[in-house]
């Protein structure tokens, strides 16, 4: 069931991909041409019209929407060209990273044309500066700002809310989300990463910012973490290590907005490990990349290692995984939960924007406005979708 929204029903798109031809974009677009309805007015944008027109030529055997995609050519660097893009079209899904770099302005141009936004980014800062910077203005326009659309975050923001949907209402609740994978993130990604890592300290004063200007947490609820220390797996097969990613973040914002997570709710994220040199390794490997990062010489010897736009092959891809089992308590109740998937830096990220802009594009969604997490923008509908598409949400254990 379709919900048009007033303001951006008479726009002649309903979707257009900005970024299609990096290599998460390419992907993002082949999803959006076999998985868009073939009544879906869509376009895809960059600043190079001959490789829109090869990424047409590509579209065209996916699907009936990729036989009926448009060409938009629009930069970065040319403000005025962005707000033509978002002029013309409800939502605007992007890949275009770093976002700290690059992104601002797509996110502004959104904000003040009342034009839905989603991106794949993964950076916390980029999140916060938006919110601080656009997120008064999407709300008195309409336009819905929903980051970290990709691997980070949906499988972790969704799967606690399946989670907690399983568990009584009412009482205090905890779920530890434990994240197991295989594969190799994208180059954009790891760029994302290393300067994610030269940036701790303004990252920081950014987020002590916005606590400072919104409530931390709702007036008659608690929503905390659990504590962040190296343990035992909950299985007693292998380590469990704090994993200091968005997606927490994500998570406990989803939980302050919606009632449903209880009166009092915690979370924990951990990566999972089966061996103990993994274990004791990862840290120090981590603690290493962030001195590195942050003497510029050795930050730009870390961004030469990979660059935005490579990806493995079809065959590579084919072999990754990713697993996210989560484990939820209260009322006496407790449930084992996992969500599931195929390659997670590339094709699963694709399918989750694709299936996000399609979401926010044409479901029937609950009214809200401003920077969302996709939990408070889309929720059980993008669920729905993304089961469809193929990503699992299971019961494991239940007690």
């Amino acid at each position: 069931m379709t919900m048009a929204d007033p303001s951006t029903d008479d726009r002649p798109y309903d979707i257009v991909l900005f970024g299609a031809t990096g290599f998460t974009g390419g992907l993002t677009a082949e999803r959006l041409a076999t998985d868009g309805p073939q009544s879906l007015r869509w376009a895809v944008a960059g600043r190079d019209p001959r490789k829109l027109e090869v990424l047409r030529s590509r579209l065209a055997v996916h699907g009936a929407a990729g036989e009926r995609v448009d060409l938009l050519t629009a930069d970065v660097n040319d403000v005025r060209s962005l707000h033509s893009l978002v002029s013309q079209t409800r939502v605007v899904a992007t890949t275009v990273g770093p976002f700290m770099e690059y992104g601002e302005p797509l996110v502004a141009a959104c904000a003040d044309a009342g034009t839905d936004y989603a991106d794949i980014t993964g950076e916390l800062e980029f999140v916060d500066r938006m919110w601080l910077a656009h997120h008064e203005r999407a709300v008195q326009t309409g336009a819905r700002i929903v980051h970290a659309c990709g691997f980070d975050s949906v499988p972790h923001d969704l799967g606690v809310w399946f989670t907690v949907n399983e568990l009584p209402e009412g009482v205090p609740l905890t779920v530890s989300g434990y994240v197991r994978a295989g594969g190799s993130i994208s180059g954009g990604t790891y760029h994302s990463v290393v300067m994610g890592l030269s940036r701790v300290g303004q990252s920081a004063s950014v987020a002590a910012e916005r606590r400072r200007l919104e409530a931390r947490n709702p007036a008659s609820r608690r929503v905390r973490s659990l504590p962040q220390r190296p343990a035992k797996a909950p299985d007693g097969r292998g380590w469990a290590l704090p994993l200091p990613t968005i997606d927490p973040v994500v998570v406990r914002r989803s939980a302050r907005a919606v009632e449903r997570y209880g009166p009092d709710f915690a979370y924990g994220h951990y990566l999972l490990t089966r061996t103990l040199p993994v274990a004791v390794g990862a840290p120090v490997a981590l603690g290493g990349m962030l001195a590195v990062a942050q003497i510029p010489r050795g930050r730009d010897l870390l961004l030469r290692l990979r660059s935005p736009g490579e990806g493995p092959s079809a065959a590579q891809r084919a072999k990754s995984w990713f697993k996210v089992r989560f484990v939820g308590e209260g009322g006496g109740r407790r449930i084992v939960t996992q969500v599931s998937g195929g390659d997670p830096g590339y094709d699963e990220t694709a399918t989750m924007l694709s299936q996000s802009a399609l979401c926010l594009a044409l479901d029937e969604l609950p009214t809200t406005a401003g920077q969302l997490t996709t939990v408070q923008a889309m929720g059980d509908a993008l669920m729905a979708r993304l089961q469809a598409a193929g990503i699992r949400f299971e019961i494991l254990e239940y007690q």
